[in-house]
């Protein structure tokens, strides 16, 4: 599928969103459209699956007449299209577990026929007012009978009892119907294979961003600027301009929103014919988290392959980040960030001592900006790269925040530091920075970057933007460590001391 292509299923999906959420928010109504393409994804898949496993006996879909009591009490005549799979339950009674047995040991889910997406669309399509009750009952099965268990609670910001919906379960059930079937029709005619789906899920997550308001951007990283981070983490630490890593083991974001900073520095890497061993993500928001789990699935990302935790990075409160045994401790060779800017927070005695941040200290209750530096930092491993995105205080703020700036420098962990234009994100229009950092480096200066002079973004009504080359020029400059007037400089660590 070509990139217009998949540019215009996400609009087609977008404006489906937009005309049917009426006055609900933005937010509010994403949960919804997003687990629906979640579902269609798994649904897909598992029929894909099932379809190699049954071979021939795999049988064809059909039209079948049933007929409906109506709400007055009339009876109707329907044509009903069943699912292959459903029909194939029905003849096949006695080895359906074994069926199941095979599918949950090679996709580690099942979902039964009655929850599939096509048999879901399908009651959508007749206006079956049992369909809110079947969805629920499809959601809980996911969670609580697929991957180990250990999805439990994926669907817990889905709400299709909300009157939100509409007042009556009647008319939650027809908005429903609607929605569904839009998105049925929607889609239809386009591929929904794992790189489509998982575009239309990352345009719609970047829209809904857009038009949410400030709260509803915070879990979004704009892709151009993600794109940045990736490109920088997925070079050799040492040596930039070798090129790419052949493999990341480890690759982390302590605030990991949506996922799709984690996924961009996976899909960069691949693209250059490497890997990446297990993905690592955190993220304290419920729904936030969620969105994340379902993201990694519909890339094709294993449910063995990555391990988000939903937590508080600050309080460290993941088991896998407070291993004391330095031999068990988790080691990244990419970490990518970009937690909320200058977040209030409360530092406590204990926090003091913690392990991650008594050698540089503690950052201001002000700002914790320094605190989620310091706190991936600790996991970044000795030949890795971190790239965190920061607000541009935190290069020129005093008291706490300069003796922690101060003792990175001093040891040398600071690599570079990228100044990037103002009103770049949804959630803000402050002007934020990039600071490259690794446990041990190569060159015993600090490379400057300011990419925020007007002739290096394209100015925008509501947001300004990278463009490509602009980019390419921020990554090009930390790869070879270019110097160029005005724009980027090496500088001793003499001259910074003065």
């Amino acid at each position: 599928m070509t990139q217009e292509q998949l540019n215009q299923l996400g609009k087609t999906l977008w404006d489906i969103a937009d005309s049917l959420r009426g006055a609900m928010n933005a937010d509010d109504f994403r949960d919804y459209m997003l687990s629906f393409l979640f579902l269609r994804y798994l649904s897909d898949n598992f029929e894909e699956a099932a379809k190699k496993e049954l071979g021939r006996d795999y049988p064809e879909a059909k039209e079948i007449k049933v007929t409906e009591t109506l709400s007055d009490g009339k009876e109707v005549e329907r044509k009903v299209k069943l699912a292959p799979l459903a029909i194939w339950y029905q003849d096949n009674a006695d080895d359906v577990a074994f069926f199941e047995k095979q599918m949950r040991r090679k996709l580690h889910y099942i979902i039964k026929p009655e929850h599939l997406w096509s048999s879901i669309a399908e009651m959508a399509r007749v206006q079956n007012g049992e369909l809110l009750q079947t969805l629920e009952d499809g959601f809980k099965y996911i969670e609580n009978e697929s991957f180990n268990s250990s999805f439990q609670g994926l669907f817990s910001e889905i709400n299709l009892n909300s009157e939100k919906l509409g007042k009556k379960p009647s008319d939650r059930n027809a908005k429903l119907c609607t929605i569904i079937q839009k998105v049925s029709e929607g889609i239809a005619g386009f591929s929904t294979d794992t790189d489509t789906l998982g575009n239309a899920y990352e345009y719609l997550i970047g829209e809904f961003a857009a038009n949410g308001g400030k709260k509803a951007g915070e879990f979004y990283t704009p892709q151009l600027v993600s794109t940045i981070l990736s490109e920088i983490v997925t070079l050799d630490s040492q040596e930039p301009k070798m090129g790419k890593k052949k493999k990341l083991n480890k690759v982390l974001d302590f605030a990991c929103g949506s996922g799709s900073l984690l996924l961009n520095v996976r899909k960069h890497i691949v693209e250059a014919g490497g890997s990446v061993g297990k993905i690592y993500g955190q993220e304290k928001n419920i729904t936030t988290y969620n969105l994340a789990r379902m993201n990694m699935l519909l890339h094709g990302v294993k449910d063995t392959e990555f391990d988000i935790f939903h937590g508080d990075t600050l309080v460290n409160d993941w088991d896998l980040l407070n291993e004391k045994n330095p031999a068990k401790k988790l080691k990244c060779d990419a970490i990518v960030a970009n937690p909320p800017f200058s977040y209030r927070w409360e530092p406590t005695d204990a926090l003091k001592e913690d392990f991650r941040f008594k050698n540089h200290g503690i950052a201001p209750k002000s700002a914790a900006d320094f605190a989620f530096l310091l706190h991936g930092f600790h996991y970044l491993s000795d030949e890795g790269t971190m790239a965190i995105i920061l607000p541009h205080g935190v290069l020129f703020r005093g008291s706490a925040e300069q003796r922690i700036r101060s003792k990175l420098l001093k040891d040398g962990h600071i690599d570079t530091v990228i100044g990037l234009p103002a009103n770049l994100f949804f959630s803000t229009g402050i002007t934020v920075c990039i600071l490259i950092l690794k446990k041990c480096k190569k060159y015993d200066d600090v490379l400057f970057i300011n990419a925020s002079d007007e002739e290096n973004f394209k100015k925008g009504k509501r947001q300004n933007e990278l463009r490509p080359k602009d980019i390419q020029k921020i990554v090009d400059t930390y790869k070879f460590r270019d110097e160029e007037e005005r724009y980027s400089r090496r500088v001793s660590m003499d001259e910074i001391e003065k």
